[in-house]
């Protein structure tokens, strides 16, 4: 009943932004030929019944893998609704003039009649205005998600080891492979991976949305990454499978263990809560990596950073993989002001923002101080990659796949 009560709810919500923005649509079209105006209305609460039936179905079928029709049905249907909440936003404004002309005119002549009629102009504004995030996001959708782009980094250190001057090390991040409905595009990702010849590779978390099996379908294509000294991995927050309802802890203990067998078997070094050594002509670095460690509230702290330091201490060049990127200032430079660079993922830029040159901004920058590229906090870096698959929303608009090679210099 409780679940029946819910969606009763939420459904009214949609109708009301639904009965909000047809107050638009029919000052705009006020000027069309009746039929014309009816097909439009029809199309418009079509699509609200088809929205409303499809978030019923949602949450009476949730937990059930997701097909591709359903992805891309529910992301669009969400897409028109976002794009009708910026019509909403001009209609409030178109409101609150009718209204504080309504109390100027009581003020000045007692008149207190309101104008029922409403601004074309603004009417159109809003349409227009919500044109543009809805394009963006159809754009994403049909472009963005597989868009991947090769950034390229120079870090110059003044106590790197001289013999790992020019040593490439690769990064990519939050893969989610529970999203892709074919194998291709990420045969497409391992092609620009391995063209790009690294050292090493890392992979910072969020192999998969929930569960192990979503992994499965993608083992022959992931396996075939490569580097010249290894590929190291740690968890993510999605990793654990905290956000699944598990039969029992034992299943759900079984579940994280076959994905790190999984990883293993692919040729992936999984660092939980440990270090490796690299090595090259009689000089070394240090590779730590932690598990889940989230300085924000909901995200668990499965981390051990003083466990996966013990043995590196006296390394003179130490990278550290911590799939949080809220991590660094939690601890990271609280504590341990000799690790050079950590490299992060996890915010996936939100997958949708503005990145050109000398402007990024994406909503998830109100959440996350460190949230995507490079910070510098005295003599400690860090990078945060905003991802390489996608979750939710199957898209992504201004912040698009990456895969971030850096280049060791001496400084």
């Amino acid at each position: 009943m409780q679940r029946f009560f819910s969606i009763g709810i939420v459904i009214f919500i949609l109708f009301l932004v639904d009965f909000y923005v047809f107050q638009a649509i029919k000052t705009v079209s006020q000027n069309l030929s009746a039929s014309t105006q009816r097909i439009i209305y029809i199309l418009h609460w079509v699509v609200f019944a088809i929205t409303a039936g499809t978030f019923a179905l949602a949450s009476f079928t949730r937990g059930t893998p997701p097909d591709a029709f359903k992805t891309y049905l529910a992301s669009t249907l969400f897409i028109i609704f976002a794009s009708k909440l910026v019509v909403v936003l001009f209609l409030f404004v178109d409101d609150a003039l009718r209204l504080g002309k309504m109390v100027f005119n009581n003020v000045n002549s007692g008149e207190t009649t309101f104008d029922p009629s409403r601004s074309k102009f603004l009417n159109q504004m809003g349409l227009l205005v919500a044109a543009v995030p809805f394009s963006a996001f159809i754009y994403g959708m049909v472009k963005g998600a597989y868009d991947y782009r090769v950034k390229r980094i120079t870090l110059r250190f003044p106590n790197l080891p001289a013999a790992f001057e020019g040593f490439k090390m690769l990064q990519i991040s939050d893969m989610h492979t529970g999203s892709f409905t074919s194998t291709e595009p990420l045969k497409e990702a391992v092609r620009l991976i391995n063209k790009q010849e690294a050292d090493l590779v890392f992979f910072t978390g969020d192999l998969v949305n929930n569960v192990a099996t979503e992994l499965m379908p993608h083992v022959d294509t992931l396996k075939e990454i490569r580097a010249k000294q290894g590929v190291f991995s740690v968890l993510g927050n999605h990793d654990y499978g905290d956000y699944v309802s598990w039969e029992s802890r034992e299943a759900k203990t079984q579940n994280l263990q076959t994905l790190v067998d999984t990883q293993r078997r692919m040729g992936w070094d999984v660092l939980l809560n440990e270090n490796r050594r690299i090595e090259k002509d009689g000089e070394h670095i240090s590779i730590l990596g932690v598990e889940n460690w989230g300085n924000r509230a909901g995200f668990p702290k499965y981390g051990d950073l003083s466990k996966a330091y013990t043995g590196a201490e006296s390394s003179p060049f130490k990278v550290l993989l911590s799939h949080d990127p809220s991590h660094w200032d939690g601890e990271i430079n609280q504590k341990y002001n000799d690790i050079d660079l950590t490299l992060s993922g996890h915010t996936h830029g939100m997958q949708f923002g503005v990145n050109i040159p000398g402007l990024k901004w994406s909503p998830v920058q109100y959440v996350y101080e460190q949230w995507a590229g490079l910070y510098k906090r005295g003599r400690q870096h860090l990078y945060v990659n905003t991802g390489l698959g996608f979750i939710g929303y199957p898209g992504r608009v201004g912040f698009l796949p990456e895969i971030t090679v850096f280049e060791l210099r001496r400084a």
